[in-house]
């Protein structure tokens, strides 16, 4: 798995503010380049998931430890 270009902590933030912050941050990358998204809010896996989907980007991988979520996305 390719090394992220970008970090976003959105650990304490709670819906719709993880998935609205992963979107400002891969819309300023350039194609191909990953983003990883820490979050603890309950939703945020299924709503980042859905968001990635419908917009076309590639979900690469996505690690559980306790209450928080580590996403991986690829920018299409």
């Amino acid at each position: 798995m390719p090394e992220p270009e970008k970090r976003l902590d959105a650990r304490g933030l709670y819906c719709p503010e993880p998935v609205f912050r992963t979107k400002i941050e891969v819309e300023r990358m350039q194609p191909g380049q990953v983003i990883t998204v820490l979050a603890d809010d309950p939703a945020a896996e299924d709503d980042i998931s859905s968001w990635a989907d419908r917009s076309g980007h590639e979900m690469l991988s996505v690690k559980r430890d306790g209450g928080a979520v580590e996403m991986s996305i690829k920018k299409r």
